[in-house]
């Protein structure tokens, strides 16, 4: 069943699936991502899983942008492997440009997925229906241990960068250290999946994540770098990993203070203390 979506997208979605249900080697169209969790609004892309036959999948992987073509106007499309899934195109039509991820797949990869998608056209829906009600559902959540094996290397990797004068390198840390860390343990300790920092605007993270920011300045970046380290560790104290990493963090708090190209304000401070003194954890 096709669900009501705004304009853009359901045009551009009701092309799509006429074009790929016209291709006789694909058996059936799913959506996934925001067309399951009832957050699809104007600003949405369509995530689309196309089901292929085993014989003719290495064809179609051959020939996914000719496919996607037959659709409508599109502008743009790339391969998904600098997100590890070579099996997605990724897609922009327009105009009005609508974002379109195309994830060609084999029936069998129905037996195990990490959300159960949801079922637009098939030519045997029955069947289609049946493997996704049997399926594995597993969403690919990060341990403690994963994220303590991570986080000081990534935080002492920003600071040496800072140090030297690669701010913009540094800043770019500490967005992906927000990403990759800090916005997952926010999601599970909220009892959400880890989604990075996807829809985590709230009054409740708001405050502690607006410290972890900075601009192309040096004590901004440290100050920002010890609040992400702050951060961490209240969100780590939730649920504490088995094998905390020894000497942290005050080794990487002395790493700080030794530092001598910047001048003495409130970012060489031990970490935690200015996060906790002034409340800024949320």
């Amino acid at each position: 069943m096709i669900p009501e979506l705004p304009p853009p997208q359901s045009v551009t979605l009701a092309a799509v699936i006429g074009a790929l249900r016209a291709d006789a080697r694909i058996e059936a169209i799913l959506g996934a991502g925001s067309l399951l969790d009832g957050a699809f609004d104007a600003h949405s892309d369509l995530d689309l899983v196309v089901v292929v036959g085993a014989a003719a999948h290495a064809d179609v992987m051959a020939a996914r942008r000719p496919i996607a073509e037959r659709a409508g106007s599109l502008l743009a499309a790339f391969t998904g492997e600098h997100v590890g899934e070579p099996r997605l195109l990724i897609c922009l039509y327009g105009p009005p440009l609508v974002h379109v991820d195309l994830k060609f797949v084999t029936v069998d990869a129905l037996d195990a997925m990490v959300e159960r998608p949801r079922l637009l056209w098939a030519r045997e829906p029955a069947a289609i229906a049946e493997r996704l009600d049997a399926a594995r559902i597993a969403w690919p959540d990060r341990d403690p241990q994963w994220f303590e094996d991570r986080a000081w290397i990534w935080l002492h990797y920003g600071a040496t960068k800072a140090a030297r004068g690669e701010l913009f390198e540094a800043i770019g840390l500490l967005a992906f250290f927000r990403e990759q860390i800090l916005g997952p343990m926010l999601h599970r300790n909220a009892g959400r999946r880890q989604r990075g920092v996807r829809r985590i605007e709230s009054p409740a993270t708001l405050a502690a994540l607006t410290e972890t920011l900075a601009g192309h300045d040096r004590s901004a970046v440290k100050a920002a770098l010890a609040a992400s380290a702050a951060l961490y560790l209240q969100l780590r104290a939730d649920e504490p990993p088995p094998r905390p990493v020894s000497r942290m963090p005050d080794a990487l708090s002395r790493f700080w203070a030794q530092d001598q190209t910047a001048p003495e304000d409130e970012s060489t401070l031990k970490v935690g203390d200015d996060c906790r003194s002034e409340n800024h954890c949320g």
